[in-house]
């Protein structure tokens, strides 16, 4: 007999509770990836490494993230549902689409994989990457008020966490288009917010970077601001777009 409550079908078909181990692994590889190819990137643009060519601008770190994001959520989307971000989880969570019991081990995995990440970065670029640019640690750029930080913040979180839970969550969106419109929301949240914050998006990956590099500035913004902006996208989602709902 299969146990409804651990076969609940999760994120891009995804079996939640059918193989927790399996799901953990993915979720801290799928954070490992996202934060490493994003990091190591916009490291090498501080640091102004050339890239296959002459040094890149800004461009390079928003699609970095995006392009890292459509891979995970293509390579491990089927075993954990590629949350590979707290503002996801605890946004499912808080709509009821993903179980609380799993959300412990869900959050331990994304920061397992953020600081995993972390390290790579900083054995790809040794001190510099880690003394010089902080490991591309998240902090408000110069003149940027608190508010302004936590609201920007909440703002692009709030786009990407709506983009994940409407292409993830409903089934009239073909399951073909999801990393796609995932990878491109997350590269649209980082040039927005790239300027003002750095672009984080994720408390996860804000995390890992900043217990590396011992860069704390400002932590509480992009731990507070993205689950704000998260549980507020699938709120809005659930409550007045998701597939089922009656018109009043």
């Amino acid at each position: 007999m299969v146990d409804t409550t651990t076969a609940r079908t999760g994120l891009y078909g995804s079996n939640i509770g059918a193989n927790m181990l399996a799901a953990a692994v993915a979720e801290t590889v799928g954070t490992f990836i996202l934060v490493y190819g994003g990091t190591a990137v916009a490291v090498a643009a501080a640091l102004q490494r050339p890239v296959a060519g002459p040094a890149y601008d800004s461009m390079a770190t928003p699609l970095a993230f995006g392009l890292a994001l459509l891979a995970v959520v293509a390579a491990v989307g089927h075993v954990s549902g590629g949350h590979v971000n707290p503002a996801v989880t605890l946004g499912l969570a808080a709509t009821g689409s993903f179980p609380w019991r799993y959300v412990p081990a869900y959050l331990v995995a994304q920061l397992v994989g953020a600081v995993l990440g972390a390290l790579a970065t900083w054995a790809t670029f040794g001190a510099p990457g880690r003394d010089q640019v902080a490991l591309a640690a998240t902090v408000p750029g110069p003149g940027v008020g608190v508010g302004t930080a936590v609201l920007v913040e909440a703002l692009v979180t709030f786009v990407l966490v709506f983009v994940v839970v409407s292409v993830a969550t409903d089934d009239r969106v073909h399951s073909s288009l999801a990393p796609i419109a995932v990878g491109a929301g997350l590269a649209v949240a980082v040039l927005v917010a790239g300027p003002v914050t750095g672009g984080a998006a994720n408390p996860a990956r804000a995390l890992g970077p900043a217990l590396v590099a011992g860069e704390f500035t400002s932590l509480w913004v992009y731990i507070v601001a993205p689950l704000i902006g998260g549980i507020a996208a699938a709120v809005v989602y659930d409550r007045f777009l998701a597939k089922g709902q009656a018109p009043e």
